[in-house]
């Protein structure tokens, strides 16, 4: 999968997630979790795009570790939906699914893109 095709899906799992935020309970609490939703899994994309044009592979490395503690972020929400019956969970089968995939694609890019461009360690202030 190349990265114009992970984008797309990015933005797809970010609409996917609009539509679902929007069918939640009305409820102060459940509009709270909408909006955390919503905005990790759209986050997610927006930084991935932002991958893309990395500066160097360190830079591409950074900000994969980022999407992915955007999409850990936005599977929790999903797994909250689900566990507190917000909406059925046979619903929500295709969205954590996508999330966590999403999350092992990325998880590999950052290792590959950190093992090809190691970091200098430093050991003291004086380096």
């Amino acid at each position: 999968m190349n990265s114009r095709e992970l984008c797309e899906r990015f933005l797809r799992f970010g609409a996917r997630t609009y539509g679902l935020a929007s069918a939640l309970p009305k409820t102060s609490l459940a509009q709270h979790v909408s909006l955390q939703l919503f905005r990790a899994a759209t986050s997610a994309g927006a930084n991935y795009s932002e991958a893309c044009g990395a500066e160097s592979k360190r830079d591409f490395a950074h900000k994969l570790q980022i999407v992915v503690k955007e999409l850990r972020e936005a599977q929790y929400w999903l797994r909250l939906i689900a566990a507190a019956e917000m909406i059925p969970a046979k619903r929500m089968e295709g969205l954590l699914r996508e999330v966590g995939e999403l999350t092992a694609i990325c998880v590999a890019s950052s290792k590959t893109a950190n093992y090809r461009a190691p970091v200098r360690t430093v050991t003291s202030c004086q380096e």
